[in-house]
């Protein structure tokens, strides 16, 4: 069995979610802009066609984590596995909170919301991870994937992350030290909402 790379709440586990991906287009095209390539999508930018979308394959038992746009297009169907708890979402940063609010009033009909960077530079999952507590009272497994490194945990936690899958190359034994690398938080944030200044009471001198 392989090493596993997820992180949930202080400890690594075996991951239970079979994540789906939508095929690739051979058509794919490199986005430039004033002649240089394109890193980062639009927030709102539609980038699968409605046959890529189609074309998934999704499978018929299990845990099974979908694209936010596979299960839009399949969510009657999927209506029952969702009950029993079978079927999570994960959407790209790029990917507006609002598209799937407008689809689940409820989040927290969904285990598991993940979210996807595409390059850990993408500053927006920060964002993401925030309203989906904050905003949208999301109160399940909220997780990150696709360029997560060991830097990134401890402020990914402080904006309501509590789930990491951690890069294929790097350790999550590592990841998981980073959770600790600061003790007590300056700011107020998701997981502490008081500043320390309001936590922490000094005696006179």
């Amino acid at each position: 069995m392989s090493k596993s790379n997820l992180i949930l709440n202080n400890e690594i586990i075996e991951d239970q979610w079979t994540l789906v991906t939508i095929p690739v287009s051979e058509d794919t095209v490199v986005r430039k802009q004033a002649g240089k390539v394109v890193l980062f999508k639009l927030t709102g930018e539609v980038i699968h066609t409605p046959e890529q979308i189609a074309s998934t394959e999704i499978p018929a038992k299990g845990k099974v984590l979908l694209p936010l746009s596979v299960w839009i297009a399949h969510k009657d169907a999927l209506a029952d596995r969702l009950s029993k708890g079978e079927i999570a979402v994960w959407l790209d940063t790029h990917e507006p909170l609002e598209l799937l609010a407008e689809q689940q009033a409820d989040l927290n009909v969904f285990p598991l919301i993940s979210v996807h960077v595409e390059r850990f530079a993408d500053g927006r999952i920060f964002s993401i991870g925030n309203l989906l507590r904050t905003r949208y009272g999301f109160k399940n497994e909220l997780r990150a994937f696709g360029d997560v490194l060991r830097d990134q945990l401890f402020f990914l936690k402080r904006c309501g992350f509590n789930s990491y899958l951690i890069r294929a190359d790097r350790s999550a034994e590592d990841a998981l030290a980073s959770l600790k690398d600061f003790t007590e938080p300056y700011q107020g944030a998701v997981d502490i909402n008081q500043p320390v200044w309001r936590r922490v009471h000094r005696g006179s001198n």
